[in-house]
């Protein structure tokens, strides 16, 4: 059985009304399919080998464990740029929180664990191949250095839902530094109300920032340390090739970490208005767009903080816009490092941006491959069509005291089409390559030779062109 697990909750101690009390919906038949047991270790959580059948009823919501305190939380925001004043966690319920071993305060959540007042309609369940789709891209992005919620089991629940057609009921079990968004912020902001807001804010600040606490404005120092995490962040997702798809603002958490992995997908052949999820019609999400996008999410929330960076409201206004006004900045000192250090380069010059804009203007013009291409920039021969700017490269490489620095750029990514594979054998109850491929995730700069069709461009038949939310 489950022992070393300690719940340490705070969340449960604001006002009723920032959540709803209830427990997950019990499921038929739970089995497990992926258990991460890293991510365990690192939680403190404990298992007897003998008793998986615990695991299943755990990360199923069948069996409640002590010290959990389930509940949903509520929260609002802007989806696709459209205001929606109610929204919250419709198919998640909050178990709990842990002290992980490097001392920070994780949640523990259950994802398709059945209905609460804020499913709007829907069933509060999951199919089996977003969870995967979640599982393997949110390690995926743990392994490859960015900010991201994680996953710690997939179970499956016997029971199968409907959506466009029928397909296996999953619950993930996903954990995160925080799962309090923007939205959250706006959820009390839009009802004006005040005090609920300054309790958020406040936990907030020392929960997870408290260093804010020493600050003369701990309220302007809030939304800079914010903002400056989720410009890391979306740098480094331009850095991979990663499009997040749904960059609403009760999807953007206020830890700077990737949350809500819907119609999320890694690039295969470079196209800066590339757009997957198959609900984004007018590009809103694409690539290009993820930088002004979050600037314009975390001006959302600067607004809600208006009230607590000055009493005086022009000042408030003003101190929040010249935060908001150091986003581009900021950005941009992110995503020139990503980018020199995929290149080699670890000195800073003025021509570095061309030298990479170049590149990726060259790479979209002939329908490149992203991860490959900076793999392989050793491998340009004389007649290539990027040999020319190749000797570009060379001699902004000259201008290093080292020559030939290290170049840090992943081999495999969670490739769409190989994903879509793995559901399909999920389908037919077959995991092998799920667990293959989650393995081979898991240390994405290192080449296996025996892992040749996973680091490849997808054949034109091959190539997944949209993607879904799975709700």
């Amino acid at each position: 059985m489950c022992y070393s697990l300690k719940f340490d909750n705070t969340y449960i101690n604001l006002p009723e009304n920032f959540y709803t009390l209830l427990n997950p919906t019990p499921v038929k038949e739970p089995k497990l399919v992926k258990f991460n047991t890293e991510l365990a270790e690192h939680l403190r959580i404990k298992f007897d080998n003998l008793e998986f059948k615990n695991i299943e009823n755990i990360f199923s919501g069948n069996q409640m464990l002590k010290g959990a305190q389930p509940l949903a939380m509520v929260y609002a925001g802007h989806q696709f740029g459209q205001w929606v004043p109610q929204l919250g966690d419709g198919r998640a319920i909050l178990l709990g929180e842990l002290i992980a071993k490097d001392g920070l305060r994780k949640d523990v959540q259950l994802k398709g664990s059945g209905k609460t007042p804020f499913s709007r309609m829907g069933d509060g369940r999951a199919g089996i191949g977003p969870v995967i789709r979640e599982y393997l891209v949110s390690e995926a992005m743990h392994n490859l250095g960015v900010p991201s919620t994680r996953a710690l089991s997939i179970v499956l629940t016997g029971e199968n839902i409907i959506r466009e057609r029928e397909l296996p009921g999953a619950v993930l079990t996903r954990v995160a530094n925080s799962h309090i968004r923007v939205g959250t912020f706006q959820y009390f902001a839009a009802r004006q109300d005040f005090k609920s807001l300054k309790v958020l804010t406040d936990y907030v600040i020392n929960r997870h920032y408290p260093s804010c606490l020493s600050s003369k404005n701990r309220y302007e120092e809030l939304l800079k340390i914010i903002l400056d995490k989720q410009a890391y962040l979306v740098a480094k997702w331009m850095s991979v090739g990663f499009i997040h798809g749904v960059m609403n603002t009760d999807n953007t958490s206020i830890f700077g970490e990737t949350i809500d992995y819907g119609p999320c997908a890694f690039m295969d052949n470079f196209n800066f208005s590339k757009v997957f999820s198959s609900i984004d019609h007018m590009g809103r999400y694409s690539y290009k767009n993820q930088p002004e996008i979050m600037k314009w999410n975390l001006s959302c929330l600067a607004t809600c903080l208006l009230p607590f960076i000055s009493k005086n409201e022009k000042e408030s206004i003003n101190i929040a816009q010249n935060v908001i006004a150091t986003f581009d900045e900021i950005y941009e000192g992110y995503w020139l490092n990503n980018f020199r250090i995929k290149l080699g380069l670890r000195k800073k010059f003025k021509e570095d941006k061309n030298l990479i804009n170049d590149l990726l203007n060259i790479m979209e013009k002939n329908d490149l491959d992203f991860t490959n291409t900076f793999k392989s920039l050793d491998n340009i021969k004389e007649k290539d069509i990027l040999y020319d700017w190749k000797k570009d490269w060379l001699a902004r490489m000259d201008k290093e005291k080292e020559v030939n620095q290290k170049r840090i750029n992943p081999i495999y990514i969670p490739r769409n089409h190989i994903i879509e594979e793995i559901i399909n054998e999920a389908l037919n109850n077959n995991f092998s390559e799920l667990h293959l491929f989650n393995k081979i995730l898991s240390k994405p700069y290192t080449f296996n030779i025996d892992y040749k069709k996973y680091d490849k461009t997808p054949k034109t038949h091959q190539r997944v062109l949209q993607t879904f939310c799975g709700t």
